[in-house]
């Protein structure tokens, strides 16, 4: 998995390739992020993993989720089901 950032409106923004195996948590909308943000997250593994994770979550619970791709930024419920519909999602 790597750590480095993508580029200020990159491939995910432009309909481009995306790195699945990035680093990537689960954490709730709500946690606040801050300084402590790492130590909050609930759930650790590569970006794919964690998408599929809150995709698969009902609908009523999805919401309170988001995922923070490492060194990127953090992807809502409703922009993590429309990465599970892109052709190169690792199903």
């Amino acid at each position: 998995m790597t750590d480095h950032p993508s580029t200020f409106r990159g491939p995910e923004e432009s309909g481009g390739q995306i790195d699945w195996d990035d680093a990537a948590s689960v954490h709730r909308t709500d946690d606040g992020q801050g300084l402590l943000d790492g130590m909050k997250a609930l759930h650790h593994g590569t970006f794919a993993e964690m998408v599929k994770l809150v995709s698969e979550m009902g609908e009523d619970h999805r919401s309170d989720y988001l995922v923070q791709k490492a060194g990127d930024r953090a992807y809502s419920a409703a922009e993590i089901m429309q990465l599970v519909k892109r052709p190169d999602f690792p199903a």
